[in-house]
C-alpha cells in the first residue's frame, strides 16, 4: 500500500466517523402563566405544542400553569410562552414540605397555590440547623412521646 492507498484509507476513516451531537434529556419545564379563560390555556397549549421536541402539554388554569414534558430546554419553552402575550415566568413554587421555614420572608407567598412556597436558595431559610431540628422532632406528631412532652 503506497502514500495514495493510506490517504484512501485516512479519507475513508475519517469520513465515516461522524461527530456526534448531544442529545437532549428527557425534561419536565413548569411555567407560571397568566391565563383567565378557557380560550387563553387553550392558546397558550397551542403554543407550547409547537416547541420542538415537546412530547405533552398540560395546562392548569386554576393554578395558572403549564407543563411541557419532553426534549426541551426551559429558554425555549418560555420563550414560547412569552409569544403568546401573557406574562408568564418559570415555575417559582416547591411543596411546602421542601423548605425548613414556610413562613419565613421571601418565601411565603399568598399568590402560591395550595400546599407550596416560593423556592429558596438562602440556607439558613431552605434548611434547618441541629437545634432547630432538634425541638422540631421533639413535638413532631411522628414523635410517639411528644404528648408527655407537651
Amino acid at each position: 500500500m503506497g502514500v495514495s492507498g493510506t490517504l484512501e484509507y485516512l479519507s475513508e476513516v475519517l469520513s465515516s466517523v461522524k461527530k456526534s451531537k448531544k442529545k437532549k434529556q428527557m425534561a419536565t419545564v413548569s411555567v407560571k402563566i397568566r391565563m383567565d379563560c378557557e380560550g387563553c390555556a387553550r392558546k397558550v397549549k397551542k403554543a407550547l405544542s409547537a416547541v420542538k421536541g415537546a412530547k405533552s402539554v398540560e395546562v392548569d388554569l386554576k393554578q395558572q400553569k403549564a407543563t411541557v414534558t419532553g426534549f426541551v430546554e426551559a429558554k425555549k419553552v418560555l420563550k414560547a410562552a412569552k409569544g403568546t402575550g401573557k406574562k408568564c415566568e418559570l415555575w417559582p413554587y416547591v411543596p411546602y414540605s421542601m423548605v425548613a421555614h414556610p413562613y419565613a420572608a421571601g418565601v411565603y407567598d399568598k399568590k402560591a397555590p395550595p400546599n407550596f412556597v416560593r423556592a429558596t436558595t438562602d440556607p439558613a431559610v431552605a434548611h434547618l440547623d441541629p437545634v432547630e431540628e432538634q425541638y422540631s422532632l421533639m413535638f413532631s406528631d411522628e414523635n410517639p412521646n411528644a404528648c408527655n412532652i407537651m
